[in-house]
């Protein structure tokens, strides 16, 4: 088998990677949009009412004044109803973690597997994108827990650091005033640091779900992987990150508005703003999650390119024919010329 001599790369940037998403979506539109209701609705439905339920939880309990006098009155009582307030809360807090975490895997698997065979014009039927979930679910399930250990292990690090260095100047004799701008200071610094080396992580790992849908690779060696496509392309993979990320926090943000109207809804506007509030919320942020989903494939498509990896696929899926890839509509199409020696 020969190939043409390579080309020079695609050109890529966000712009280039959120388009391509946008066709492959476009055209199969009532394919993701089904995908869309079943996974990412739900996901972004109770991410805009959980501040609100946490509200109406928190109304069932006596705000800290009453606590207070009855902890004055009732001593023994006290003792026994208190940990009633924090369980609740924890185990709403559990359910919603084990709720979003579990439908994020199924969202992640199909719709990577659906915009994977989209890319290769291959056909993109639901039954399969729903399938796709029962091979992939437990294998991204694993590697998003050695993900978390990893994170967990490095907070902690960084959290053992802080406690040494505390522990060292007491025992110089040295007074520690927490308030002081110099302590401030010293945490903050520590906390920009681990936020740069997550980061850093992150950027390094954005491919790894979709090294494990597509390339049926898992945990620490799907972490590999995904840092040796990801070379030389984090800059990429950092905007679309920030990108994604500042979406779904400005989203949040406006979120977080139902629990604070929340105690003035008994007139009828207020309920209909309540309402369409979140509803709107809802849609954006599943329309924001579905294009997370697609870029970070498409990404993965893009990487591959760049590496000399993508070739290869496309002779062997069209072999004795000429492909375009899909990368920039406009621009000069990369063909690669595929024969037969």
């Amino acid at each position: 088998m020969a190939t043409a001599p390579p080309q020079s790369p695609p050109s890529l940037n966000l712009c280039a990677i959120l388009s391509l998403s946008k066709r492959i979506i476009n055209a199969h539109s009532r394919h993701f949009l089904a995908l869309a209701v079943l996974f990412l609705l739900p996901l972004s439905f109770s991410f805009t009412v959980f501040p609100t339920l946490q509200t109406l939880l928190a109304d069932h309990f006596p705000n800290n004044s009453q606590i207070f006098i009855s902890l004055d009155d009732h001593p023994h009582h006290h003792h026994r109803r208190q940990p009633q307030i924090p369980t609740k809360t924890l185990l709403l807090a559990l359910a919603y973690a084990v709720f979003v975490f579990l439908f994020s895997l199924c969202a992640v698997g199909s719709i990577t597997c659906s915009v994977f065979h989209g890319f290769f014009g291959r056909p993109v039927k639901l039954l399969s994108a729903v399938g796709s979930i029962i091979a992939s679910f437990f294998p991204l399930l694993f590697t998003a827990l050695i993900v978390q250990i990893i994170v967990a292990v490095i907070s902690v690090i960084f959290a053992l650091f802080v406690f040494l260095v505390i522990s060292a100047i007491r025992l110089l004799g040295f007074q520690i005033e927490y308030s002081s701008p110099y302590f401030l200071g010293f945490c903050g610094a520590l906390g920009i640091a681990l936020l740069l080396v997550l980061v850093y992580l992150q950027v390094n790992w954005t491919l790894v779900s979709v090294i494990v849908v597509v390339e049926k690779s898992w945990g620490f060696e799907s972490l590999r992987r995904s840092a040796g496509l990801i070379r030389g392309i984090r800059g990429t993979a950092l905007s679309l990150l920030l990108f994604f990320g500042l979406f779904a926090a400005l989203l949040a943000w406006c979120s977080s508005f139902s629990a604070m109207v929340l105690d003035d809804v008994s007139d009828g506007w207020r309920k209909l703003e309540f309402v369409v509030q979140i509803v709107v919320t809802s849609t954006f942020l599943t329309i924001v999650l579905l294009y997370n989903v697609a870029a970070t494939a498409v990404l993965y498509m893009y990487c591959k390119a760049v590496h000399g990896e993508l070739a290869m696929e496309i002779a062997e899926e069209f072999a004795r024919e000429y492909v375009c890839l899909p990368f920039d509509e406009g621009k000069v199409p990369h063909v690669v010329s595929v024969a037969y020696a």
